[in-house]
């Protein structure tokens, strides 16, 4: 299971590693979102993603026997770049399956970082990167469904709270679970009446059809823009960790992501992924339960987009 110990461990594990990110106030956003608009700027991490936090923590704790074949990973991006920067960090091979539609940005940096990357259809993804894993005899690190990589991004919970003590609801994306997993049991365990909430792409309601069943379910993976959580089904860990400790999940229609990724970068001046920007899209949606005088932290899980994608979403009326 994973434990308070466990993300405290792993933020001793880390901290030589990654960036504190700042938690920074966007009063200019008060207004449109109803809240007092804090944000976890997590797209000014190292490789511009919390994925480095779990990555990370679980490859550290790997004996070098257990990493002498290299490491495999299936991931949309963010997380193979983690792996990449581990595998760099240790001295070992990476290989890293992601869909073939993946954003350039992405794929560029995990190349300069020397993994080799599989391209492959996104829902053959974890498919693929198991028969890899048996051929080499290597390691696999999964992106979410594992209690070390929750750990690591928990690490980014136990900074929010320390960074902002007044807080009163964390807002967080939603792919397979990992990083809300991780970020709700440190809250909860820190400070249990702050209100965590995840946001998920409507196109891909995994963990609302979920709710729905009583179980991780399977469900189609929609053209959303928020790449970096196509995630088809909950992980048979994250799932519990969700519905135990998180206050709800918020399905976002695909128009509110983007008029959120507009707001962020023309008002907040921040730049970051679709997937981050779909905590704000909630707000926008008018599906969050926030308060004029809330302190909401947003968590904007990575920065790693192509700028023509913006300027595309910018250009919309």
């Amino acid at each position: 299971m994973l434990t308070l110990s466990d993300i405290y461990e792993a933020q001793k594990r880390l901290s030589p590693y990654v960036f504190r990110t700042p938690v920074i106030r966007l009063k200019a956003l008060d207004e449109a979102l109803h809240c007092k608009v804090y944000v976890k700027a997590e797209n000014m991490q190292k490789i511009n993603a919390f994925k480095i936090r779990g990555a990370l923590n679980k490859a550290l704790q790997l004996s070098p026997e257990t990493l002498k074949n290299g490491i495999v990973t299936a991931s949309s991006g963010n997380h193979g770049r983690g792996v990449a920067f581990a595998g760099k960090l240790l001295g070992v091979p990476v290989t890293v399956v992601m869909p073939e539609h993946a954003p350039e940005v992405k794929k560029a940096a995990i190349k300069a970082l020397g993994a080799e990357i599989v391209l492959c259809e996104k829902s053959q993804r974890f498919i693929i990167a198991e028969r890899i894993t048996k051929e080499k005899g290597a390691c696999f690190i999964h992106p979410f469904d594992d209690y070390d990589v929750m750990a690591g991004q928990g690490t980014a919970g136990l900074e929010m709270m320390n960074q902002l003590p007044k807080v009163d609801k964390v807002i967080v994306p939603v792919g397979g679970g990992g990083l809300i997993s991780g970020i709700a049991t440190a809250i909860k365990g820190t400070r249990d009446s702050v209100k965590v909430y995840g946001v998920e792409p409507a196109l891909c309601a995994r963990y609302t059809e979920s709710f729905k069943k009583g179980e991780p379910t399977l469900v189609p993976i929609g053209d959303t823009i928020a790449d970096g959580t196509m995630t088809a089904k909950p992980g048979e860990k994250t799932f519990p960790i969700v519905r135990e400790k998180v206050d709800g999940i918020i399905p976002v229609e695909e128009q509110f992501i983007h008029k959120a990724v507009k707001l962020l970068f023309l008002e907040g001046k921040i730049l970051a992924e679709p997937s981050s920007c779909m905590t704000l899209g909630a707000a926008l949606q008018g599906a969050l339960p926030v308060k004029e005088d809330d302190n909401v932290i947003f968590f904007l899980s990575g920065g790693n987009v192509d700028l023509s994608l913006i300027e595309r979403i910018c250009a919309e009326k």
